[in-house]
């Protein structure tokens, strides 16, 4: 540029010069970005699927294995064995089945009443009872 004459336009640095990026380098930052959050999405979602197929084959026994020599209340409280109105304990039911359940079915090989005594001792689960984890699995939103 001689002493007299004017800036040319095209040689005014641009925005992305102002950056310290040239417009190519934002491109292939943009590629690699793309192509990082599809390998994330790749490897993520086989876990998720193998997380949800876990739960659906976790164990709940009712009642656990502490409470066996008692039976299931209609309200899913433990009372002796031989009380009027009980079920006997000594069940396993799978997430999958327990889930069922849930929603409106019964359990397997169970009656109606049965069923939603069982349900009700599964909804009664605490911290530290054998199938809690498996159960507080199936009420975890997806």
């Amino acid at each position: 540029m001689s002493e007299g004459s004017r800036p040319d336009p095209q040689d005014a640095p641009g925005p992305d010069a102002v950056s310290g990026q040239s417009g190519g380098a934002s491109r292939r930052q943009m590629l690699r970005l793309g192509a990082a959050a599809g390998a994330v999405v790749l490897t993520v979602r086989p876990g998720i699927a193998q997380a949800a197929t876990s739960v659906l084959s976790c164990e709940i026994p009712v009642p656990d294995p502490a409470r066996a020599s008692q039976a299931v209340a209609p309200d899913g409280t433990m009372v002796p064995k031989g009380s009027t109105g009980a079920f006997p304990g000594g069940r396993t039911f799978t997430g999958e089945q327990v889930r069922t359940g849930l929603r409106g079915g019964n359990l397997p090989g169970t009656s109606y009443e049965e069923s939603q005594a069982y349900l009700n001792y599964v909804r009664r689960l605490q911290h530290g009872r054998s199938g809690f984890t498996c159960y507080a699995s199936l009420m975890m939103p997806r």
